[in-house]
């Protein structure tokens, strides 16, 4: 298990789990600059807190952690739009909870709590 941060178009801190070894290696490779397509996050959004990610009323599944070049539109949503509009993810807004921020930008490895 690992633990990745990303922001996106307004700097803002998302914070989520990874437990894939797979997935693991492939974030450390976008991190390092060694993987530069597919370096966008995608999961399915759960909507509860999370101690990791304090900030935000929802969280990634971590079984459901994917990385991205393009996608398509209807997943797409900036952090805080997500926050505000929680309540209404799983239907028209972010069907079946997939989520993609086509502006996500893996920015580092979360070693502390």
């Amino acid at each position: 298990m690992a633990r990745f941060a990303f922001t996106d178009q307004f700097r803002k801190e998302f914070i989520f789990e990874i437990t894939d070894p797979a997935k693991i290696e492939e974030a450390r490779n976008i991190l390092s600059g060694k993987q530069q397509s597919k370096v966008h996050v995608h999961g399915r959004i759960v909507k509860s807190r999370a101690s990791y990610n304090p900030d935000w009323s929802f969280h990634l599944d971590p079984a459901t952690i994917n990385f991205f070049e393009v996608a398509i539109e209807v997943c797409d949503a900036g952090i805080p739009y997500v926050e505000d509009h929680l309540d209404e993810a799983g239907g028209a807004f972010l069907p079946g909870c997939h989520w993609c921020p086509w502006t996500s930008r893996l920015t580092r490895e979360v070693t502390e709590g």
